[in-house]
């Protein structure tokens, strides 16, 4: 009897998080049939209350040693936590940057929460996630509930074809990962636990050269339509312009730490014992991520599109940790993916506030917006600026990290390459704040001139500008703390990814 009840604590402990999330989702759609529409402000505080009750948790169980449990099929360690933790945070995130703009296009309450909460689970589950089985229904529990989202305003023609989009390419994606899954389940004598196909590969008489790098291409290519590595990022613009803003908000972020998550699982783990070939590829999609996503940000008209290829390029720039593939490759990865959190949800906040009061996502109409809103054009402003890398803002530190850390490593011309096209991006990103904070002599735009704003001091602020202001601060200030950021990163990465 001791045993079975250390057995149910020790699995209870380890998916808690997820366990908290799941009981919101449920109180979330029994308060959904059981009261009427006035209650629904409710569903607000139950979601974020079991978000944060879920990051506290993983604080809490941060220092706890590597377990395995559910029969192989899921791994909880510091590392993985990290990854969850920070998929639970953009969501907490996230869900204050769509109250306003749910109630504006009069749309389900509930439905939304639910496709949000949902989408978290998976991607928390994916970041543990063990065996192909897992790996699989997590992974799809998160593309799911995005293609859901994605076409969420119905009445919306562009959101319907994202959603068609997003769906068509991303089944097909899936079936490619699955394909090469299951290569290396025959080649490995039936197995889907992750360390048993690696046995199985190096000590069954069936081992295939040529069958395991198809299923490397296969789960590359899988993973480069997830990520938005070039060339199989086809998707992500018009992903980005036709789906709701807080929606784009959160699948920019969310989506990128769990492709990352499963991305240095299968890399580092799966095909890390037999050679360092899959290093030589990322590095061509990590160049071709950073060269052609700048390239063709300049010439872009939507601020939405322009976020889009910045988008790619960016994981272009987190790519440089994974390759690296040692400790400080790792930490300096992790310590970047967090800055970049915070810089793409702030600029996602302020976009989502200049869209609900003028109507326009295009980027000529933010010409003057300083004369109307100065507080929101000086938070957009700061947060383009961090995520160009300029100093002394967050993001200067957490570039110039990732790229010396890639340079010890002997990766010269990748390095170069994000250096050049780091000062590329600076151009559009230019662009968008010499139109915001330079009034021309010539009248305003009708959008500025129609811009009614309630950002004053004094007077009540909604929960988008309570998210644009903390991410504005911390893509401002969170630089500085950078040294105790890496260091806790590094204790936990040092003592788990490297156990195998």
């Amino acid at each position: 009897m001791k045993l079975e009840l250390d057995t149910i604590f020790l699995y209870g402990s380890s998916i808690l998080p997820e366990c908290i999330l799941i009981f919101g989702l449920l109180l979330i759609l029994i308060i959904d049939f059981t009261f009427s529409e006035k209650e629904t402000n409710w569903l607000y505080f139950i979601s974020l209350g079991s978000l944060l009750t879920s990051i506290l948790i993983l604080l809490f169980q941060y220092e706890t040693k590597p377990i395995i449990t559910f029969s192989g099929s899921l791994e909880t360690d510091s590392f993985n936590r990290i990854f969850r933790s920070f998929i639970a945070f953009c969501s907490l995130l996230c869900i204050p940057l769509s109250i306003e703009y749910i109630e504006c296009i009069k749309m389900p309450i509930p439905e939304f929460l639910s496709f949000i909460l949902t989408a978290t689970i998976g991607g928390m589950f994916l970041c543990g996630a063990n065996d192909f089985v897992s790996i699989f229904v997590s992974l799809e529990c998160l593309s799911l509930c995005s293609y859901l989202l994605s076409g969420y305003t119905k009445r919306d023609i562009r959101s319907n074809e994202a959603a068609m989009k997003y769906l068509l390419i991303g089944g097909t994606s899936s079936s490619i990962l699955a394909y090469g899954f299951s290569w290396l389940y025959g080649l490995s004598g039936g197995e889907t636990d992750i360390q048993k196909i690696i046995y199985g590969l190096l000590t069954t008489q069936s081992y295939n050269f040529y069958g395991i790098t198809i299923s490397f291409i296969c789960i590359l290519v899988g993973l480069g339509f997830k990520l938005s590595l070039v060339p199989f990022h086809q998707w992500t613009p018009d992903i980005y312009e036709g789906s709701p803003t807080p929606v784009v908000a959160s699948i920019s972020v969310a989506s990128k730490i769990a492709g990352l998550a499963l991305a240095i699982k299968i890399f580092n783990i799966l095909f890390g014992f037999s050679s360092n070939e899959w290093k030589f590829l990322l590095e061509i999609l990590s160049i071709l991520s950073m060269i052609l996503g700048n390239l063709i940000a300049v010439t872009q008209t939507s601020i939405k599109r322009i976020l889009a290829y910045s988008s790619i390029s960016q994981i272009g720039y987190i790519l440089i940790g994974l390759i690296i593939g040692n400790l400080k490759g790792y930490v300096s990865m992790t310590v970047y993916l967090f800055f970049h959190i915070l810089m793409n949800l702030g600029t996602f906040a302020s976009i989502i506030l200049f869209g609900l009061r003028t109507g326009t996502d295009n980027v000529r109409d933010y010409a003057g917006l300083y004369a109307k809103d100065p507080l929101l054009s000086i938070s957009l402003t700061l947060c383009l600026l961090s995520l160009g890398g300029l100093p002394p803002l967050t993001g200067f530190f957490g570039k110039p990290y990732l790229f010396w850390y890639g340079w010890q490593s002997g990766f010269h011309f990748l390095v170069s390459i994000g250096l050049i096209t780091s000062v590329m991006s600076l151009y559009y990103y230019l662009k968008i704040i010499k139109l915001i904070l330079l009034k021309k002599n010539t009248e305003l735009n009708p959008y500025i001139q129609a811009y009614v704003t309630t950002s004053s001091i004094g007077k009540k602020k909604n929960p988008i500008e309570f998210v644009t202001i903390f991410c504005t601060l911390g893509s401002t200030f969170l630089g500085i703390f950078i040294n105790p950021l890496s260091s806790l990163f590094q204790n936990s990465i040092s003592s788990n990814i490297f156990h195998y």
